[in-house]
């Protein structure tokens, strides 16, 4: 069975990826940019108000290469 996502916005989506070893690489209007030093992968995060799509989480989870239950280990 598939874990279910829970609901985040963007402020805590981006707070759970430093966590997980991501830092700040740049800012371009409302779209953040987020990148780990050690893998090189990059992840956008639109910083929008409100709570973020499922489907969007989910396409930002496989770019990070995190799982659900990562993600909810670090929304602690």
């Amino acid at each position: 069975m598939i874990p279910k996502l829970p609901r985040l916005s963007a402020r805590k989506l981006a707070a759970a990826l430093k966590r997980a070893g991501f830092e700040r690489d740049r800012q371009k209007g409302s779209h953040l940019t987020m990148r780990h030093p050690e893998r090189g992968s990059r992840v956008v995060i639109p910083m929008h108000p409100g709570d973020m799509a499922v489907g969007l989480v989910h396409d930002i989870l496989a770019q990070a290469g995190l799982s659900i239950e990562e993600l909810r280990i670090l929304l602690r």
